[in-house]
């Protein structure tokens, strides 16, 4: 059970509900930004003693019916009620992100011969990927293993548009949906690094936000084919805890015809 990270998940939920939306009158002398903690305690049916220990790191370990009273005190979306109980140690520790690619999935990449795709594991590097995304963003091989890190390339870029923090927003949010940090060292490390070498993913980390990502809207300028907004899709592996990440545009858009000039630059 991760206490610590336990109770900060719990103080950043807290803090972000206003009064009203639960039924509760804000008050004149209201000081704090969100619930206070007797409040969270009143509306999941718990002791204020136990719900502060909690936040504290030092409670003890909660049940199924005190983390899903806490859930429906705190608004939690899906997504951050399976991190909640996760924290709580709930479900079953994984393995370390795998990067042996499955060979159906690898011949699956081989057959989208119209749409970029690659496979990413947890950590966000990627493991596979076919022509066309090569077409797109460039040739991977040639990129150091460790390099080949799509949150990496997020924050390595200074000065980055609105487009780019709203994307580096919901990365952020998914990896720390998964649940892994800090029991895995992979992700650990990479967190870490990221959080010393870039304070935009520092802020965003720190904030908590947790949201499984399954699909979201890139933009982007490709030298030959232009500008170019495209849907970026992410399917889960079976069995193998990697994604299948697609990129694809809706047919007759300005988008779709500059993927059509990358998979024939010549046409």
């Amino acid at each position: 059970m991760n206490r610590e990270e336990l109770g900060g998940f719990l103080r950043s939920r807290r803090g972000r509900i206003k009064p009203a939306e639960v039924g509760l009158a804000p008050g004149p002398r209201r000081q704090t930004p969100g619930l206070r903690r007797e409040e969270v305690a009143l509306l999941a049916g718990i002791s204020v003693d136990y719900y502060i220990r909690l936040e504290q790191g030092r409670g003890p370990h909660p049940s199924d019916q005190v983390l899903t009273a806490l859930g429906r005190a705190l608004r939690l979306t899906g997504d951050e009620h399976d991190y909640l109980l996760r924290l709580a140690d709930q479900s079953p520790a994984r393995a370390e992100p795998a990067r042996e690619v499955p060979a159906n999935v690898l011949r699956l990449l081989d057959r989208l011969t119209d749409v970029p795709a690659m496979v990413i594991n947890a950590c966000y590097d990627v493991l596979a990927w076919n022509r066309m995304l090569v077409a797109l963003i460039g040739d991977l091989s040639e990129v150091p293993p460790r390099q080949r890190n799509t949150l990496r390339w997020l924050f390595g870029n200074p000065a980055p548009t609105p487009d780019k923090l709203q994307l580096a927003r919901q990365c952020v949010a998914d990896l720390r949906a998964t649940g892994r940090y800090p029991t895995d060292a992979n992700i650990r490390a990479l967190v870490d690094d990221l959080r010393e070498t870039s304070p935009l993913f520092a802020g965003l980390w720190a904030a908590r936000d947790i949201e499984i990502q399954r699909t979201l809207t890139k933009h982007m300028t490709h030298p030959i084919a232009g500008p170019m907004e495209l849907d970026c899709d992410f399917l889960p592996i079976a069995g193998a805890d990697q994604r299948l990440v697609l990129y694809t545009a809706a047919p007759g858009t300005p988008s779709h015809k500059a993927l059509q000039r990358l998979r024939s630059p010549d046409a």
